[in-house]
């Protein structure tokens, strides 16, 4: 008996060339990734995902790139606005091998252990409001003191397993070690360490978790100020990409094999996965509308991780006339009332000192005109400096009043356990999340930025080529820094 071959050739053919056409379209298939927040996290991401040859856009809300690291060219040298130091001044840093590569020197403004957290005690100068100059012996002194607090206060966390404010906290201690208490001028000194350490965390001590505020990682090496701004940092990552600014992403839609992503003017861009590297505050402010909604887990670490506020108040004088010192100091009964200078001129050699007010205080200077807040900074300047010549220009920075960032970085607050960091960072589908409010270790910090868009940037290569069955393609992945880039490159550091 004669089989009919000629129809079941015709049928197998037709199931092969289906099968066959499918394979084609799975290995023609370019993987691609929308990437969303042009700042640090978000750059890095970008750039690895483009070096694992996956088509890349990314979308910024600003005319310009960089985020919450934004260096200023406008008095004709770069100032920091955002971001200014590398904290961590050591190869381990995630940023080391492009610090070094493009030869950007650093200034140490500190070592490991400094009790002024990214200073030491051994350039600066320290007044009372009536422009008299605390004795160094007595700000010494008063350190010393501070540290003991400080010490007590995690005695006190290892008697408890409530978690309270650094300011509570502090005020324990002092009833139950009376003599660390301080009067007079010492109390005054005491008041403006503490200024310092909210200045740290950009929040005031009442909001500081006494359980998590020293939980960050610490890379060794102390603190160097990047001399010629984070700029060259971002350009470098931003080589060849492509950057989309102006595109305010207002939805995410995510599907089973695919994300759509809408801007304000109502444009629509579709790939295969997006990375969400927005601020904290950002997300906060529920700007973006996810669909389907992120899991309750997600949204709980969005609303209840804190984000604090520091600014800038950036002075530019003719000359300097001012004490060759890192920084100056204005010592006070409150800590609201306390000042810190940054003395570009000792780290640039440009006559320029930085107000730098976190916390309630900087909110308040944020509800006043830039014209205002620099005559604020000014007046406190003058206050121990009676003399000083009225500035040329200035800058103000308002992190916590613009839609962009809503806030400056994350710190630890009170009963927010530090899980949702991880949380955070946990992908959803093919979204994946980075930023600085999603780094475990390096909570708040550029370079923990940095690692976390390269961690999603794994993470969502993997997803994606996953679920297309092209794992082979990891052999034509190259390192971000290209083949012939040095593996370890020396840091400039420098401090006079």
């Amino acid at each position: 008996m004669l089989f009919p071959v000629l129809p079941l050739l015709r049928l197998y053919f037709v199931f092969m060339s289906g099968s066959y056409s499918e394979n084609v379209r799975r290995k023609s298939h370019t993987p691609s990734a929308i990437v969303i927040g042009g700042g640090f996290a978000g750059l890095a991401a970008a750039d690895a995902l483009r070096n694992a040859s996956f088509e890349v856009i990314l979308l910024e809300s600003r005319d310009r790139i960089g985020g919450r690291v934004h260096t200023d060219y406008s008095f004709g040298f770069p100032v920091d606005l955002g971001a200014s130091w590398l904290h961590g001044v050591c190869e381990e840093n995630p940023l080391a091998p492009i610090i070094g590569r493009l030869g950007l020197p650093l200034y140490r403004t500190s070592g490991d252990d400094s009790v002024l957290f990214d200073h030491d005690l051994e350039s600066y100068a320290v007044y009372d409001t009536n422009g008299r100059q605390v004795p160094q012996e007595l700000v010494e002194r008063i350190g010393k003191v501070f540290e003991a607090i400080l010490e007590e206060t995690g005695k006190l966390r290892e008697q408890t397993n409530e978690d309270m404010s650094i300011a509570k906290a502090i005020a324990i201690v002092m009833d139950r070690n009376p003599h660390l208490r301080q009067e007079g001028i010492a109390h005054e000194v005491l008041q403006w360490y503490l200024c310092r350490m909210e200045g740290w965390f950009a929040a005031d001590a009442d909001s500081i978790s006494l359980q998590g505020w020293d939980q960050e990682v610490l890379l060794p090496g102390g603190h160097g100020l990047m001399v010629r701004g984070y700029r060259p940092v971002i350009n470098t990552l931003a080589k060849g990409l492509d950057i989309r600014l102006n595109h305010k992403v207002v939805e995410i839609v995510r599907h089973r094999n695919k994300v759509e992503v809408t801007v304000s003017s109502g444009e629509t861009f579709v790939a295969d996965a997006a990375v969400v590297a927005v601020p904290l505050g950002v997300l906060k402010a529920n700007t973006i509308k996810f669909e389907p909604r992120l899991p309750e887990w997600k949204e709980e670490a969005v609303r209840e991780l804190t984000v604090g506020i520091e600014n800038k108040i950036v002075l530019h004088f003719s000359q300097v006339f001012w004490p060759n010192v890192e920084f100056l100091g204005v010592v006070s009964s409150s800590t609201y009332g306390c000042s810190y200078f940054l003395n570009l001129h000792k780290a640039t050699g440009h006559p320029v000192l930085v107000y730098m007010p976190a916390g309630r205080l900087a909110r308040d200077i944020e509800k006043m005109s830039d014209e205002a807040a620099a005559q604020f900074a000014f007046s406190q300047l003058k206050k121990i400096l009676p003399n000083a010549a009225e500035p040329l220009n200035y800058l103000v920075s308002h992190w916590g009043s613009d839609e962009n960032t809503l806030g400056s970085y994350t710190f630890d607050g009170v009963n927010k356990p530090r899980d949702l960091y991880e949380k955070l960072r946990i992908p959803v589908d093919n979204l994946f999340f980075a930023g600085e409010a999603t780094s475990v270790k390096y909570t708040g910090t550029v370079h923990g930025a940095f690692s976390t868009g390269l961690m999603a940037a794994e993470e969502c290569k993997m997803r994606v080529l996953e679920r297309f069955r092209e794992l082979d393609m990891l052999e034509m992945c190259h390192p971000a820094m290209g083949d012939d880039s040095p593996v370890s490159v020396p840091l400039l550091i420098s401090r006079l």
